[in-house]
């Protein structure tokens, strides 16, 4: 069916509502154009479907840069189509809307900006499924099939040496660690959602930050875009303010990315994570730090069992899920005077911004950065203090 497309929407689509049928969730389309669609997936209320051909096109509109990045093939990048500019302005539309209808703060200017490097050859840590024949490739959109590729334009050039290589077809993935020191790991995995194996290179890549470099272990976690720690770092202190004699908190701290950076300032750090990977980066990355204090755990867990003690500021930097409720209500019982909230996920952060709102601390501030650039992801550092 021919469509006009609308406003953007979370999750790399817009939104379209013909005369007649459910609502489209449309991929490969910008706000205003018509376009042909093909329907790829009918749900009770809404449909999906893919843009096939360009009627009246956005002046946004641009040819993508990955020939994969097309209706049915690769399903990773979203925004391909779009001018890096306003692939910017499509996320923080996303990001405002977000807040909007979930957070409940339509008063909120957000823009996103971009992180050095470029929309290009950014991204350092690459998983490719593993096809039938052997050959790496990427699933497509909602799909367990895998599209065959002999490059990926937003791969560090590092992370393409694989593609050369023909794979055993009983793996489910084979993943690439390109550090920011140069180190460069291969993993496999015989099932998704298996334990990875480290078949080449270092189980413990160097990750810098400045002067300070983090031992962490392969198949953990670490930003995938370069830029991205020193920015995020630098954002939260600035938002955050931290000053001597303060008591911080850094909640999933992972390696101790933000411990690093309080430390030197406040009084005293505790930093807390459950992925004992990441704990054990902390410990080797932070010993000259001795006011740095580890806590393994679910963080849930770790703050409803303290006893209820005092602390300045914290960094909250959660999963994709978002921190809950429970999570908000026992930061909120500490009364600390500023907490700096990391989120790459909207809709989450956006939820979790009622509930603080609900406990007594309004998002005074909220800065968004592109850091994955031709994908709809989105990194935002927002600040809560006391209302």
């Amino acid at each position: 069916m021919e469509v006009t497309v609308g406003p953007v929407a979370h999750g790399g689509h817009c939104v379209a509502r013909p005369s007649d049928g459910p609502v489209l969730f449309v991929r490969h389309a910008l706000p205003g154009e018509r376009v042909r669609v093909e329907v790829t997936e009918r749900k009770s209320g809404f449909w999906r479907a893919d843009a096939v051909e360009v009627l009246e096109a956005s002046p946004d509109r641009v040819e993508p840069p990955c020939p994969y990045a097309r209706p049915g093939r690769c399903g990773g990048c979203d925004l391909q189509h779009a001018a890096p500019a306003a692939q910017r302005e499509l996320k923080a539309a996303v990001v405002r809307e977000q807040l909007a209808r979930l957070g409940r703060r339509p008063d909120l200017q957000v823009d996103v900006d971009p992180l050095p490097g470029g929309p290009l050859r950014w991204r350092s840590r690459v998983q490719y499924a593993v096809g039938r024949d052997g050959r790496l490739g990427f699933h497509p959109f909602r799909s367990h099939g895998v599209v065959p590729v002999d490059d990926c334009p937003i791969a560090l050039p590092a992370a393409l040496d694989v593609l050369a290589d023909r794979w055993s077809p009983s793996l489910a993935s084979v993943e690439v660690v390109a550090s920011s020191e140069g180190d460069v790991s291969v993993l496999t995995r015989r099932s998704r959602t298996g334990r990875a194996r480290v078949i080449e290179g270092p189980h413990v890549v160097r990750e810098a930050l400045g002067a300070r470099v983090f031992e962490v272990d392969a198949d953990a976690f670490w930003q995938v875009h370069p830029a991205a720690p020193a920015v995020l770092v630098a954002t939260v202190l600035e938002l955050l303010r931290p000053a001597p004699g303060e008591r911080a908190w850094d909640l999933y701290s992972g390696a101790g990315l933000f411990a690093s950076a309080l430390a030197p300032v406040v009084d005293r750090v505790t930093a807390v994570e459950s992925d004992p990977r990441g704990l054990a980066a902390a410990g080797r990355s932070l010993t000259d730090l001795p006011n740095v204090h580890l806590i393994e755990g679910d963080v849930r867990q770790v703050l409803a069992s303290q006893p209820l003690r005092w602390v300045d500021v914290v960094v909250l930097d959660p999963p994709r899920s978002g921190a809950g409720r429970t999570v908000v209500e026992e930061i909120a019982r500490r009364r600390p005077r500023a907490v700096a909230y990391v989120a790459c996920d909207p809709a989450a952060f956006a939820r979790d911004v009622a509930t603080f709102a609900e406990h007594g601390y309004d998002l005074a501030e909220v800065r968004a950065f592109d850091a994955f650039p031709m994908t709809h992801h989105v990194e935002c550092v927002g600040l809560f203090t006391p209302s």
